[in-house]
Protein backbone atom coordinates (compact mmCIF):
# COMPACT_ATOMS: atom_id res chain seq x y z
CA UNK A 1 0.00 0.00 0.00
CA UNK A 2 1.74 3.23 -0.95
CA UNK A 3 1.42 6.39 1.07
CA UNK A 4 2.11 9.67 1.59
CA UNK A 5 4.19 11.51 4.51
CA UNK A 6 2.68 14.19 6.11
CA UNK A 7 4.22 17.62 4.70
CA UNK A 8 5.22 18.64 8.12
CA UNK A 9 7.47 15.64 8.51
CA UNK A 10 8.15 15.78 4.02
CA UNK A 11 11.03 18.25 4.85
CA UNK A 12 12.66 16.34 7.46
CA UNK A 13 12.65 13.52 5.26
CA UNK A 14 14.59 14.60 2.21
CA UNK A 15 17.05 16.16 4.88
CA UNK A 16 17.74 13.11 5.96
CA UNK A 17 17.75 11.40 2.33
CA UNK A 18 20.85 13.84 1.57
CA UNK A 19 22.39 13.26 4.84
CA UNK A 20 22.18 9.78 4.25
CA UNK A 21 23.47 9.55 0.98
CA UNK A 22 26.51 11.85 1.99
CA UNK A 23 27.78 11.72 -1.81
CA UNK A 24 27.87 13.57 -4.49
CA UNK A 25 23.88 12.52 -4.74
CA UNK A 26 23.32 13.91 -1.30
CA UNK A 27 25.05 17.85 -2.71
CA UNK A 28 22.97 17.37 -6.76
CA UNK A 29 19.64 16.91 -4.70
CA UNK A 30 20.56 19.41 -2.13
CA UNK A 31 21.42 21.69 -5.01
CA UNK A 32 18.59 21.29 -6.87
CA UNK A 33 16.36 21.51 -3.76
CA UNK A 34 18.01 24.80 -3.60
CA UNK A 35 17.18 26.18 -7.40
CA UNK A 36 13.65 24.41 -7.25
CA UNK A 37 13.01 27.06 -4.11
CA UNK A 38 15.04 30.12 -5.59
CA UNK A 39 12.68 29.28 -8.45
CA UNK A 40 9.31 29.41 -6.93
CA UNK A 41 9.24 30.18 -3.16
CA UNK A 42 5.78 28.32 -2.99
CA UNK A 43 7.11 24.99 -4.04
CA UNK A 44 5.55 22.38 -1.16
CA UNK A 45 8.11 19.53 -0.60
CA UNK A 46 6.15 16.24 -0.60
CA UNK A 47 7.24 12.76 0.43
CA UNK A 48 5.44 10.12 -1.53
CA UNK A 49 4.94 6.88 -2.81
CA UNK A 50 6.66 4.98 0.46
CA UNK A 51 5.63 1.14 0.30
CA UNK A 52 7.69 -2.12 1.73
CA UNK A 53 10.09 -2.10 -1.03
CA UNK A 54 10.48 2.10 -2.06
CA UNK A 55 11.37 4.48 0.74
CA UNK A 56 9.47 7.39 -0.96
CA UNK A 57 10.42 9.80 -3.42
CA UNK A 58 10.73 13.20 -2.59
CA UNK A 59 8.33 15.42 -4.42
CA UNK A 60 8.41 19.44 -5.24
CA UNK A 61 4.36 20.64 -5.83
CA UNK A 62 2.76 23.57 -6.89
CA UNK A 63 -0.86 23.19 -7.88
CA UNK A 64 0.09 19.68 -8.90
CA UNK A 65 3.28 17.94 -8.89
CA UNK A 66 6.61 20.23 -10.57
CA UNK A 67 8.58 17.17 -10.36
CA UNK A 68 10.31 14.84 -8.22
CA UNK A 69 14.26 14.36 -7.22
CA UNK A 70 14.92 10.67 -6.85
CA UNK A 71 18.66 9.09 -6.34
CA UNK A 72 20.00 5.96 -7.95
CA UNK A 73 23.64 4.90 -8.48
CA UNK A 74 25.02 7.11 -10.65
CA UNK A 75 22.38 9.57 -10.64
CA UNK A 76 19.83 12.24 -9.70
CA UNK A 77 16.72 11.85 -11.43
CA UNK A 78 14.45 15.35 -11.82
CA UNK A 79 11.48 14.18 -13.51
CA UNK A 80 8.81 16.61 -14.34
CA UNK A 81 4.77 15.11 -14.23
CA UNK A 82 4.06 17.18 -17.20
CA UNK A 83 7.38 17.68 -18.62
CA UNK A 84 6.70 16.83 -22.57
CA UNK A 85 4.31 19.84 -22.77
CA UNK A 86 7.06 22.35 -21.69
CA UNK A 87 9.34 24.05 -23.88
CA UNK A 88 12.61 22.96 -23.31
CA UNK A 89 14.88 25.50 -25.16
CA UNK A 90 18.16 24.99 -22.86
CA UNK A 91 17.93 20.86 -23.91
CA UNK A 92 17.98 19.75 -20.17
CA UNK A 93 15.78 17.42 -20.92
CA UNK A 94 18.12 13.99 -21.39
CA UNK A 95 15.94 11.42 -19.99
CA UNK A 96 12.42 9.77 -20.54
CA UNK A 97 12.10 11.42 -23.80
CA UNK A 98 10.10 8.98 -25.38
CA UNK A 99 7.05 8.87 -22.98
CA UNK A 100 3.83 11.13 -23.60
CA UNK A 101 3.92 13.24 -20.33
CA UNK A 102 6.52 13.24 -18.40
CA UNK A 103 9.96 13.81 -19.02
CA UNK A 104 13.48 14.03 -16.88
CA UNK A 105 16.82 15.16 -16.00
CA UNK A 106 19.79 12.80 -15.39
CA UNK A 107 22.41 14.69 -13.37
CA UNK A 108 25.50 12.83 -13.60
CA UNK A 109 28.93 13.13 -11.43
CA UNK A 110 30.12 15.91 -12.07
CA UNK A 111 27.65 17.89 -14.60
CA UNK A 112 27.48 21.25 -14.07
CA UNK A 113 23.58 22.41 -13.68
CA UNK A 114 22.59 25.24 -16.01
CA UNK A 115 20.80 27.06 -12.89
CA UNK A 116 19.08 29.91 -14.66
CA UNK A 117 17.56 27.38 -17.78
CA UNK A 118 16.71 24.90 -14.88
CA UNK A 119 14.60 28.06 -13.22
CA UNK A 120 13.25 28.72 -16.00
CA UNK A 121 11.87 25.03 -16.86
CA UNK A 122 10.64 24.90 -12.66
CA UNK A 123 8.80 28.26 -13.25
CA UNK A 124 6.98 26.95 -16.67
CA UNK A 125 5.92 24.01 -15.37
CA UNK A 126 4.56 25.28 -12.49
CA UNK A 127 2.77 27.98 -14.54
CA UNK A 128 1.33 24.92 -16.38
CA UNK A 129 0.12 23.87 -13.39
CA UNK A 130 -1.57 26.96 -12.69
CA UNK A 131 -3.33 26.90 -15.53
CA UNK A 132 -4.23 23.55 -15.73
CA UNK A 133 -5.85 24.49 -12.42
CA UNK A 134 -9.75 23.02 -12.44
CA UNK A 135 -12.38 25.19 -13.46
CA UNK A 136 -15.18 25.39 -11.87
CA UNK A 137 -17.85 22.96 -13.81
CA UNK A 138 -20.55 23.84 -15.30
CA UNK A 139 -24.26 23.13 -14.77
CA UNK A 140 -24.76 19.82 -16.76
CA UNK A 141 -27.54 21.01 -19.52
CA UNK A 142 -30.83 20.33 -18.29
CA UNK A 143 -31.71 16.51 -20.46
CA UNK A 144 -35.18 16.63 -22.30
CA UNK A 145 -37.60 14.30 -20.87
CA UNK A 146 -38.65 11.57 -22.62
CA UNK A 147 -41.76 9.62 -22.50
CA UNK A 148 -42.57 6.12 -24.12
CA UNK A 149 -46.62 5.63 -24.55
CA UNK A 150 -47.65 2.42 -23.84
CA UNK A 151 -50.52 1.45 -26.03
Amino acid sequence: MERSIPMESASAFIDEKIKQLGDWRGKTLAKVREIIHAADPEIVEEWKWVKPTNPGTPVFSHNGIVCTGETYKSVVKMTFAKGAALKDPAGLFNSSLDGNVRRAIDIHEGDKLDEAALKDLIRAAVALNLKSEKKPKTQPRARRATSKLAN
